[in-house]
């Protein structure tokens, strides 16, 4: 795809993360929106992966280890042709395939569940180690909140795919530099970031989040890399592209009203229009 047709994409997965919230009355749409574009590049141009045929062993994996960012990952699924797009209307709802976070036992597709934040790099490293030990070449991609980083158990994991030279892992932080209670260099700063990574045998990038030819080039960066892990610093905007919800920690976890996604809609229609 083209940087322009994948500007389009996201802004249509951005479009189901809104409607899906407001949907449910519930959701996630802040970090949703801040990762739109870094899970548009991977779904659609980076992973060896196929929606109709979800659970072949030789796939790219991908773990949402922010599983509360649910919606964004949902919404890029529909988009890819994993299910229906119609179906996002039922996020959360009784019955539904679309849970509050990923679970495997209901969506095909979803390679791991998730939602205890600091989890899903660990799962990521046993899934990268895993094809290391069976001589495959799948690659396994995880996407983490930078909130999410104040969890010691994703330092733990890192340390391992440090030591353990896991090449064929890309660790993505989604930094919009927001969790629920705030900024996260006021609640418990990660900072610095990148040189933390660094510290656990990690090759580091940082890139803009929204670029796509930045997104490329760090992927591509990172399939040369051997001997060690990647991990990606992507700083991004919360709420990106949503005018009200850009960079206010109030949209981390909160559904809009209707009115409110009348104004989301009008704001994403006039990106799209623009493109």
């Amino acid at each position: 795809m083209t940087n322009k047709e994948l500007l389009k994409t996201a802004n249509e997965v951005r479009k189901s993360i809104v409607t899906a919230v407001h949907a449910a009355g519930a959701g996630h749409p802040g970090g949703s929106l801040s990762s739109a574009d870094i899970m548009t590049y991977l779904y659609f141009e980076e992973m060896n992966i196929d929606p109709k045929n979800p659970t072949n062993p030789d796939r790219d994996r991908f773990v949402l280890s922010k599983g509360h960012c649910a919606p964004g990952l949902y919404s890029v699924m529909a988009e890819r042709g994993y299910f229906p797009k119609e179906e996002l209307t039922t996020l959360r709802k009784l019955g539904s395939r679309l849970q509050g976070h990923p679970s495997m036992q209901y969506l095909p597709g979803i390679d791991m569940s998730s939602g205890s934040l600091g989890q899903g790099i660990s799962a990521a490293c046993g899934m990268a180690m895993s094809a290391k030990l069976d001589n495959k070449d799948f690659r396994v991609y995880t996407l983490l909140g930078d909130g999410e980083i104040e969890e010691g158990q994703v330092w733990e994991a890192a340390m391992f795919a440090g030591f353990r030279k896991l090449d064929n892992l890309v660790v993505i932080v989604d930094n919009n530099n927001l969790q629920i209670d705030g900024p996260i260099d006021t609640v418990c700063s990660p900072y610095p970031i990148d040189k933390k990574f660094e510290a656990f045998n990690f090759h580091v990038i940082n890139i803009d989040a929204h670029n796509f030819d930045e997104i490329k080039a760090a992927l591509d960066e990172a399939k040369n890399t051997k001997g060690m892990p990647t991990a990606i610093i992507a700083h991004s905007v919360k709420g990106k592209g949503v005018s009200f919800m850009e960079n206010q920690a109030g949209w981390h976890g909160k559904a809009p009203n209707d009115e409110q996604y009348a104004q989301a809609m009008e704001d994403l229609e006039r990106i799209g229009a623009a493109l």
